[in-house]
């Protein structure tokens, strides 16, 4: 028997993991990313950028996750960063010449997380790269060199909250 939202017997857990999206504007994306904040229990999504569409664009989407996950809007992730950076271990999403394949990667187990999620057309840029921890790619096996955020991010929080709970 198939069950539901109110039957499944998923055991509620907190991850100490932040989603930061740097200029992420497509309303189905963002609407997408707080339902997948929901489905992986992080701390917290926060949007970084001038022009961040939360509203009636993404609620198809989000199936009203964002009347109760935790997020904000910040507009310069450079303050973000360098706040976090103190006390989280700060990981990029992007395919670098140095970065590291995603099944590879191992988190350091003391400090919660930060992943950073680039705008969707051209990734993470240089100067956030710059203040990362560490650099980290899901290895692709077709043609294309990426794929939607919002399906990379859920890769990359399966991975990271498999680790966490093992």
């Amino acid at each position: 028997m198939q069950l539901t939202h109110y039957t499944s017997n998923f055991k509620k857990q907190k991850h100490p993991i932040n989603l930061i999206c740097d200029n992420i504007t497509n309303a189905p994306n963002i609407g997408s990313l707080f339902r997948i904040e929901d489905a992986f229990n992080i701390e917290e999504l926060i949007f970084c950028g001038d022009n961040i569409p939360i509203g009636k664009r993404m609620t198809k989407t989000s199936r009203s996750t964002e009347k109760y996950v935790t997020h904000r809007i910040e507009e310069k992730i450079d303050d973000v960063i360098l706040q976090l950076k103190k006390t989280h271990q700060i990981i990029a999403l992007e395919i670098t010449e140095s970065s590291t394949e995603l099944s590879t990667f191992k988190l350091e187990s003391n400090k919660p997380i930060v992943l950073i999620l680039g705008d969707e057309n051209f990734g993470v840029s240089e100067f956030v790269l710059e203040q990362c921890d560490a650099v980290v790619h899901i290895n692709m096996y077709g043609n294309n060199s990426s794929m939607n955020v919002v399906q990379a991010t859920s890769i990359a929080l399966y991975e990271f909250t498999k680790q966490l709970n093992s």
